[in-house]
C-alpha cells in the first residue's frame, strides 16, 4: 500500500526530520509492474523499509488534504504508482469547485466535468472541468454565440439552469442531462444539452410519450436509447415505471413491464449487462432503504428479484455506481444515520457482490449523493469519485486503480461433456477460419469422449425441469385464479363499504338533527319549569284571596244580621 505523503512537521526520524523527497525515493518501489502475463503485480511496501521513521500522532488523524498519492517527480504519471484496489485523495492545483452533492459527473477525454448539484438547500448551476492530468479545476464558460445552423431541433439557453438530482450521459460529442430538481417547476422531463466543442447549451426537443418531471431517477444508455427508471416528482410521489428514449428520432415511450417491478423508489443506482438486463441497485423510499437487487429483461420486459450472491451489505441510497466491463462498481451512499463505508463489487454475469474496500469514520467516500465515474488514463481504467455529503459538503477528488482482470483463462467446463461441446465449438470456429483445415489432425489430436451417458443425464434433467415447470405453471394458475377471486371480493367489500359509508353518513346527519331537536326540546323543558313555578305561586296566592273573601263574606253576614234584629227588638 502507498504510504500518505504527509507535510515535514508531521515526521521526524530519531535523529532529524524525514523530508518529503526522501519518502519519495522509498516509495518508488511501490509502483505496480506488469507480469509476464499481462496482468499487474500490484505490491505493498515491506515493513522493514520504514523502522527507521517514527510519525508523530496516529496516522488516521492526517487531513485527507495531505493523505495524498506519491506522484513521484512527474505529477502527470501520479497513476501509475498507484496500488490497487485503494481510494487515494489527489492534490488540487489551485482553487477548488464549490462543496456540493447530487451533482451530475462524467470523464471524457481526461476531463472530469462537474454540473449542478445542491449546497445548503441552493441549487448550482456552474459547469466545472477538473484535468486529470495536470490535476487542476477550471470553470466552463458557456457560449452566448448563437449556431442556429448545427442546433435546428434544440433550444439554445444563455444560462444553464440550477438543478440537482439530475442524470448526466455522453451523447457523440454531448453531454446530455435529464431530469432533476429545480426551483423552476415543469410538468415533464427536459432534456437538455452541453456541447464539448461550443460550450452551447440548451434543450432537445422531444415528443412522445414524454415521462412526468422527477429528480432522483437513474438514466442508462443502452446503443442509441436511454432508460429511465423511478425517481421523485414535484409532489414527492415515489415512481417505478419505465420509459425509454430513442436519441436518434427524440421519441419517449412507455414501457409496459411484466412481472413484479421493483417497489418505488429514488437515489438508486442503475447498470446494463450485456446490453440487455438493466440491474437496479438500492435506493429508498420515503421511510425504507432497500439493498434488493432487481433485474429487468430488456427485450422481454420482464422484471425479476434474483438473490444476491456473496457478501451481505446494508441498505442504502444516495450511492453512487458505474460499471466496467462485467464489474459494477458502488460506492458511499447511507440511510440518514450514518454513511456506507464500503466500496462495492458486483460481479454482474454471477450476481455476485463483494466488499473491495472500506474507509473509516466521517470519510468523503462514505458520503450520500457523491458521484464515481470511470476514466480511461493512458489505456488504463480508474475510478474517479468527488463531492457528496456526511454532515458536511465535500469537493475532494479520489481516485482508485482497479485490479485489472486476470487474463488467464477460467476454468468455467466442470464435465467431460462440457469440455468436448467446448472443443467442438473451437473446431468450428477454426473451421469457419480456414479452409485448408486438416481434418485428419483434428480427430488424432482430440480424445474421443463417450457423450451417451452424458446426454442421457442432461435428457433426464431436462424432463425433471420440465416437469418441474408444468408443475410451476399449474401452481401459478391456482394462485392465479385465487387472486382473481380475492380482487372480485375486494371489488364487492369496497362497495359494500362504500355503501355502508354512506349509509353511516346519512344516519350521522339523521343523529345531528335529532340532537339540535333535543337541545331546543331542553330549552323550552327549562323554560316550562320556570313557568310551571310562576303558576303555582299565581294559584297559591288565588288560594290564599279566596280564602280572604270568603272570611270576608262571613263577617259581613254575621254583621248584618245584627243590626236588623236590633232594629227589630
Amino acid at each position: 500500500m502507498l504510504l500518505p505523503a504527509v507535510p515535514p512537521t508531521a515526521l521526524s526520524g530519531r535523529r532529524s526530520l524525514v523530508g518529503l523527497h526522501q519518502l519519495d525515493s522509498i516509495l518508488d518501489i511501490s509502483s505496480c509492474h506488469r507480469d509476464r502475463t499481462g496482468g499487474h503485480d500490484c505490491r505493498l511496501i515491506p515493513v522493514h523499509y520504514f523502522s527507521s521513521i517514527r510519525f508523530e500522532g496516529n496516522l488516521e488523524e492526517i487531513p485527507h488534504e495531505f493523505r495524498k498519492a506519491n506522484m513521484g517527480t512527474d505529477g502527470r504519471n501520479w497513476h501509475s504508482v498507484l496500488d490497487c484496489d485503494q481510494w487515494v485523495a489527489l492534490p488540487v492545483a489551485g482553487r477548488r469547485p464549490s462543496a456540493r452533492y447530487k451533482h451530475a459527473a462524467v470523464v471524457v477525454d481526461e476531463q472530469l466535468y462537474i454540473v449542478g448539484g445542491s449546497r445548503n438547500g441552493r441549487y448550482l448551476s456552474d459547469v466545472q472541468a477538473f484535468d486529470l492530468k495536470n490535476l487542476s479545476w477550471s470553470t466552463i464558460k458557456l457560449s452566448t454565440k448563437l449556431d442556429a445552423e448545427n442546433f435546428k431541433d434544440s433550444t439554445l439557453l444563455e444560462n444553464f439552469p440550477a438543478i440537482s438530482g439530475h442524470s448526466m450521459v455522453k451523447w457523440g460529442n454531448r453531454l446530455l442531462f435529464l431530469g432533476g430538481h429545480s426551483k423552476d417547476t415543469y410538468d415533464n422531463v427536459t432534456v437538455r444539452f452541453f456541447d464539448l466543442e461550443s460550450h452551447l447549451c440548451g434543450v432537445m426537443e422531444a415528443t412522445g410519450k414524454i415521462p412526468v418531471a422527477r429528480g432522483g431517477q437513474s438514466v442508462s444508455l443502452v446503443d442509441s436509447k436511454l432508460i429511465m427508471f423511478g425517481g421523485e416528482d414535484k409532489h414527492r410521489r415515489l415512481m417505478n415505471d419505465i420509459h425509454v428514449l430513442d436519441l436518434e428520432t427524440m421519441i419517449w415511450n412507455f414501457a409496459e413491464t411484466i412481472q413484479t417491478p421493483p417497489a418505488p423508489r429514488f437515489d438508486h443506482t442503475a447498470a446494463v449487462h450485456a446490453d440487455r438486463y438493466l440491474q437496479i441497485f438500492g435506493g429508498c423510499s420515503h421511510s425504507i432503504f432497500f439493498n434488493d437487487l432487481h433485474v429487468l429483461d430488456l427485450e422481454t420486459l420482464e422484471w425479476s428479484q434474483p438473490q444476491i450472491q456473496g457478501d451481505l451489505v446494508s441498505p442504502r441510497a444516495g450511492h453512487a455506481g458505474v460499471s466496467i466491463d462485467e464489474k459494477w462498481f458502488m460506492v458511499g451512499g447511507g440511510d440518514n444515520r450514518s454513511g456506507a463505508s464500503e466500496t462495492l463489487l458486483m460481479d454482474m454475469p454471477k450476481l455476485a457482490i463483494s466488499v473491495l474496500t472500506n474507509v473509516k469514520g466521517r470519510d468523503p467516500l462514505a458520503s450520500e449523493g457523491l458521484s464515481v465515474s470511470a476514466a480511461l488514463i493512458d489505456g488504463e481504467q480508474f475510478l474517479v469519485a468527488f463531492g457528496g455529503y456526511n454532515g458536511k459538503y465535500n469537493n475532494e477528488v479520489f481516485v482508485m486503480r482497479p485490479k485489472p482482470k486476470d487474463s488467464k483463462q477460467p476454468k468455467i467446463f466442470q464435465s467431460p461433456a462440457a469440455a468436448a461441446a467446448a472443443a467442438s465449438v473451437t473446431a468450428a470456429y477454426a473451421l469457419a477460419k480456414s479452409e485448408s483445415l486438416d481434418f485428419t489432425t483434428i480427430e488424432h489430436s482430440k480424445p474421443k469422449v463417450d457423450l451417451s451417458v452424458e446426454v442421457g443425464v442432461l435428457k433426464g434433467e431436462k424432463k425433471t425441469l420440465e416437469s418441474s415447470i408444468v408443475e410451476v405453471k399449474t401452481e401459478n394458475s391456482a394462485l392465479m385464479e385465487k387472486l382473481e377471486e380475492c380482487n372480485d371480493t375486494h371489488v364487492d367489500l369496497t362497495k359494500e363499504l362504500h355503501s355502508v359509508q354512506g349509509q353511516l353518513a346519512s344516519e350521522k346527519s339523521r343523529c345531528a338533527d335529532l340532537e339540535s331537536q333535543i337541545l331546543d326540546l331542553q330549552k323550552k323543558l327549562s323554560s316550562m319549569q320556570s313557568i310551571e313555578q310562576e303558576v303555582q305561586t299565581l294559584r297559591s296566592q288565588k288560594s290564599a284571596i279566596e280564602q280572604d273573601m270568603e272570611l270576608a263574606a262571613t263577617d259581613q253576614r254575621q254583621g248584618s244580621g245584627g243590626v236588623w234584629r236590633w232594629i227589630a227588638g
